[in-house]
């Protein structure tokens, strides 16, 4: 299955819509910026909440939590100095490990567990900027996979502007 998210930058909100290939609008992603913490409100479009990200301030590795129904359900975290290029590393409530690794200059990566692909990231076929597809090969958890690949642009972005 095919998502679209489409990120809307406005002066003091900032948004995304989460869309199937099809354009019809399923989540949409509130980042709340006047906070200590940077956090994430996924919604559907009936307005209630499905998963929230908080960004851990004063880590030494990037971390976000992902929380659904206020219980942790995962953590990702990128090394703030790699030798190998950009790795970031997933921890899952049921114990899975996830790996997201790929070329994230051009923004193009992939969400793996044990050599195996469950989502490719890609901004290849947009021209517009702000638009980038999720292809979830594993339809088991797709929220979880489009929301890993929300945490990831967001963190790049955040490391290209410091």
């Amino acid at each position: 299955m095919r998502y679209l998210v489409r990120d809307r930058l406005l002066a003091f909100h900032e948004e995304a819509w989460i869309e199937t290939e099809h354009q019809e609008k399923l989540y949409k992603v509130n980042r709340k910026l006047l906070r200590l913490r940077t956090t994430f409100d996924f919604v559907d479009t009936d307005g209630n909440q499905i998963a929230s990200i908080v960004k851990k301030a004063l880590t030494f590795h990037h971390t976000i939590l992902i929380k659904r129904d206020g219980e942790l359900v995962g953590r990702i975290s990128k090394r703030t100095f790699s030798l190998f290029g950009d790795r970031f590393k997933v921890s899952l409530r049921d114990g899975r490990r996830l790996h997201i690794a790929g070329n994230f200059w051009d923004r193009e990566f992939d969400i793996q567990h044990d050599g195996t692909t469950l989502a490719h990231v890609s901004r290849r076929w947009f021209t517009i900027r702000d638009t980038y597809a999720v292809d979830v090969m594993s339809p088991q958890d797709d929220m979880l996979l489009v929301i890993l690949a929300v945490c990831v642009d967001h963190t790049l972005e955040d490391l290209k502007d410091e």
